[in-house]
């Protein structure tokens, strides 16, 4: 039986025209105040296959806080320096509570879930401290050969407006250095943990920085960043984690390893065919981006490329 043969553009630009009607397109993120300030209009899509030219659709090119989804480059770069020493202080356990959820921690007596969680990513973040001499400039230094793009850099308003009015991540890190899983001192770790948050890509650029996790760890360059078997290994967290407590939902609807940050991003990824990013400020009662959960439903829908 032949592959079903699928013009991506016409998929897209469909998508793009039905979802950009939507009144409702939920709310944006407020609790960080500089967030809480972009327009809940921006709508756009950015499609990258493995083998051929990728398509843009409305503003794929118009930077914003990727957020959360710098968990997924943190790790990837944990992985890069330590290997399978780093799964000692972190498990790869969803969870079916919010991002943010304290009691997961002392649970866990100090070993988070998964490295998505907050209290996950600041393990990573405390892990990278102690691994770089200059842990700002060097995990953008990472970001920008991941992407082949020295262009990408911190949001500083974003990274100041979280660093203020960051009260539950210090009552996370604090508990963490309580329960011995936090090495490096609680301001330090935090400050990395906002820089990293505050990232800021376009949709397009997103696609581009994420190709390793579609080709077998292997960035546009052909560079190896990670090998295929870590590679797989963080795919299936995106999978499993990706989503917090509505990852069983989104792989219901979309079928795919994913990450999304409360700044209305979502990348997905599709290993060895494609990764897709999506951004729509306004969030569902869940936390993730209303119009780029259907716009990845419908996606996967038309063009019958899930993993499932």
């Amino acid at each position: 039986m032949s592959k079903k043969q699928v013009d991506f553009e016409s998929v897209l630009k469909h998508i793009y025209s039905e979802l950009n009607k939507e009144a409702d397109r939920g709310d944006v993120a407020s609790y960080i105040p500089e967030l809480g300030k972009i327009d809940p209009k921006h709508f756009g899509i950015h499609f990258r296959p493995i083998d051929n030219s990728p398509v843009g659709i409305g503003d794929f090119s118009t930077p914003f806080s990727i957020q959360s989804i710098c968990k997924v480059l943190s790790l990837a770069h944990a992985m890069q320096l330590l290997g399978a020493d780093l799964w000692k202080r972190v498990g790869v356990d969803p969870t079916h509570e919010p991002f943010n959820f304290l009691s997961l921690t002392e649970k866990g007596n100090g070993i988070p879930n998964n490295p998505f969680v907050n209290a996950g990513a600041l393990v990573i973040c405390d892990m990278l401290y102690s691994q770089l001499e200059k842990p700002g400039k060097d995990f953008l230094l990472f970001v920008r050969n991941l992407s082949s793009d020295n262009s990408i850099d911190y949001d500083k308003k974003v990274y100041e407006s979280e660093k203020t009015n960051g009260f539950r991540n210090h009552a996370t890190a604090s508990l963490l250095k309580s329960l011995n899983n936090l090495h490096n001192g609680v301001e330090q770790v935090l400050d990395f943990y906002y820089l990293q948050c505050s990232l800021s890509m376009s949709c397009e650029q997103l696609s581009r920085s994420f190709y390793f996790l579609m080709n077998g760890g292997k960035n546009m360059a052909g560079q190896e960043f990670l090998s295929p078997s870590q590679a797989k290994r963080l795919n299936a967290i995106m999978l499993t984690c990706g989503f917090y407590n509505d990852v069983g939902g989104f792989a219901f609807h979309v079928g795919l390893p994913a990450k999304s940050g409360v700044g209305g991003g979502i990348i997905a990824i599709h290993p060895r065919k494609y990764c897709i990013a999506t951004w729509s400020p306004g969030l569902n009662q869940k936390g993730n981006s209303l119009l780029g959960i259907k716009a990845l439903e419908m996606f996967t829908t038309e063009t019958e490329l899930s993993i499932f």
